[in-house]
């Protein structure tokens, strides 16, 4: 989901700086490529620091955000649900 929503979304918000009517190659100087990049800067800390305690809170709350290494290994399909979800696509044991 990063490459897309996040790359892009930076690249769309930087883009306007750079091409848009009031922006670098437009006569605009540096001056709206500069305000996009700021605003960018912003929403990558703020999204950095409030990622981090939520998930932390969710760490804590849960007990952990992954499963075990043998739960892993056999699969989620076989351990949450007790069947494969793909029947027959697994060329190894995982009981």
């Amino acid at each position: 989901a990063f490459p897309v929503h996040g790359m892009c979304g930076i690249w769309g918000t930087l883009a306007v700086g750079i091409f848009g009517e009031l922006g670098f190659l437009n006569g605009g100087g540096f001056r709206q490529l500069g305000v996009q990049a700021l605003g960018t800067f912003t929403i990558v800390l703020f999204v950095a620091a409030f990622m981090f305690i939520l998930f932390k809170l969710i760490d804590k709350a849960v007990g952990g955000l992954r499963v075990s290494r043998e739960d892993e290994f056999k699969g989620l399909d076989i351990t949450q649900h007790g069947m494969e979800g793909y029947s027959g696509f697994q060329i190894f044991t995982n009981e």
